[in-house]
């Protein structure tokens, strides 16, 4: 302290009399105390004050009968009953609460009419309990403050919010259709698939053929003949195998470069109307609700069965990993094998339709979605490394089949009854960027373009449609840059407002400045 003289205790009257004095808001000042005398009497067991002299304590009692309620058209004291006090109290209390804190604390309970000494009535209400709220007259806007402008919505200054882009738009017709005549309409058939070499495979009636697309050259692959049929077509990760399955429950690989028949392989009782590649391991289910596991490096037809389902399997899918196979049957339910299992690892019974409709995640590990048939319509994400059911999303219409973008976090779902319609759908939000019409039949096939920017869809209508639905890779990568570097500056101005408004600004920051102004 800079007086340390001022932190010794004091014992004489005078310093009694400047002991601490709360003052009373709603009464005029007291009587100053009169001059302190000369000779200072310090207090001791023989010192006895004098009767006439005024004595001063140590705390502040307001005296009533002192005030001045006149000037707040309140009566001190009343010849009436004890209510008129109580209401005179009440006006006295209320008013002393409206000084204290401000003409917003009286709200909420209804007013109570109180008469003053002239006469005259008012309405006295309650106070808020709320008292610690800012006032709005108080509140400054930081837009004054701010070089760049400043969000509304973040008042606080915080954050400053990246402006929102514009959804993406998608071309409501195909830029190509060709004609699929004997494209069967069957749900729990797979006829539509699209290689890493840009070559679609067709099944069509007892034939496979192969639309080039980039020369548009078609090309007549096989024919099983009139005791046979397609019931399905996979190609191979890598290479120009193309795999086909039969209505016989025969699996026929086929080198498309030679159009040329490998092998054929049996094993299934039934047609095998899904088809699933994992590097070399081939997989296929079929409507004997088996699925097998077969190495077309091996002579055996199949190295394994796998057995859980209760009817026709006709969804399947291995992740991008390998690691796991998701299957889906007309049983309504949704499976999920590792390379070694025999019996499923998880299982799924939410659906309440044959689930048909699967595709794994390219972006996040372990994210599978699923549809269900017409009398379930949902799209239903799961977690399998967690093994929970994420959410479910009620499409209206039956869903055919789901595809995941290589380029971006969306999907699209094509769907049958009773719209035949194909949704773009941005994920988690899963919001609708895009409902694509033209079909007149369930859209019942779909398969993605290697470079993942075109879909093709088929249908019942014998018809192939071919939509521009995702955006380039290399757009893409531009947008993350634009977008990262957005991001960037908004922060540098926060960061720059923020020294501004507390201290000198540092010298990057004023570099920035002025190269934007």
């Amino acid at each position: 302290m800079d007086n340390p003289a001022a932190l010794q205790p004091s014992f004489d009257t005078q310093s009694s009399q400047q002991s601490k004095q709360t003052p009373n808001p709603l009464s005029l000042p007291p009587t100053p105390p009169p001059p302190p005398p000369h000779h200072h009497h310090r207090i001791s067991p023989h010192y006895h004050p004098s009767p006439s002299r005024p004595i001063y304590s140590d705390r502040f009692i307001p005296s009533r009968s002192a005030s001045n309620f006149a000037l707040f058209d309140i009566s001190p004291a009343s010849d009436s009953p004890s209510d008129g006090r109580e209401d005179a109290s009440r006006a006295y209390k209320a008013l002393l609460r409206t000084a204290l804190f401000g003409p917003d604390s009286e709200i909420v309970p209804p007013a109570t009419p109180v008469k003053g000494v002239t006469g005259r009535s008012f309405q006295v209400s309650p106070p808020s309990r709320n008292i610690f709220r800012y006032k709005t007259e108080t509140r400054v806007s930081l837009q004054s403050l701010e070089p760049f402008g400043f969000d509304e919505e973040l008042s606080g200054g915080v954050t400053h919010s990246i402006p929102v882009k514009p959804p993406r738009k998608v071309s409501k017709s195909p830029y190509k259709v060709l004609d699929a005549p004997a494209l069967q309409d069957d749900f729990y058939l797979n006829l539509v698939d699209w290689s890493s070499h840009n070559v679609l495979a067709v099944g069509l009636g007892n034939c496979v053929y192969l639309w080039n697309a980039c020369s548009s050259k078609v090309t007549k692959l096989c024919d099983l003949g009139n005791d046979d049929s397609v019931c399905s077509v996979g190609w191979a990760q890598r290479g120009t195998h193309l795999a086909v399955g039969t209505s016989n429950g025969k699996l026929q690989i086929w080198d498309a470069s030679r159009c040329r028949r490998v092998r054929t392989m049996e094993g299934h009782r039934l047609r095998v109307g899904a088809l699933a590649w994992s590097s070399s391991l081939l997989s296929s289910g079929s409507r004997d609700k088996s699925i097998l596991q077969r190495d077309i490096r091996t002579q055996e037809d199949f190295v394994s069965k796998m057995t859980g389902h209760k009817s026709e399997v006709c969804g399947l899918k291995w992740s991008y990993d390998n690691r796991e196979l998701a299957s889906g049957g007309n049983d309504n339910r949704l499976f999920v094998w590792n390379q070694h299992s025999t019996q499923p690892v998880l299982k799924y019974c939410e659906h309440t339709a044959a689930v048909k409709a699967i595709a794994w995640s390219p972006h996040l590990h372990g994210l599978l979605a699923s549809g269900g048939g017409t009398a379930d319509k949902c799209i239903r994400f799961w977690n399998t490394t967690t093994n929970t059911h994420l959410s479910c999303m009620d499409t209206g219409s039956q869903v055919c089949n789901l595809a995941w973008s290589k380029n971006v976090n969306e999907l699209v779902s094509t769907h049958g009854y009773s719209q035949n319609q194909i949704v773009v759908w941005r994920y988690p939000t899963m919001s609708k960027l895009a409902t694509l019409t033209g079909h007149t039949y369930r859209v019942l096939y779909l398969a993605i373009s290697p470079d993942g920017q075109t879909i093709v869809t088929g249908a019942g209508d014998e018809t192939l449609r071919f939509w521009n639905v995702f955006p380039s890779p290399k757009s893409q990568i531009f947008q993350m840059i634009n977008e990262t570097l957005l991001t960037l500056t908004v922060k540098s101005e926060h960061l720059l407002l923020e020294e501004l408004r507390y201290g000198e600004p540092s010298k990057p920051f004023l570099g920035l400045l002025s190269s934007r102004v």
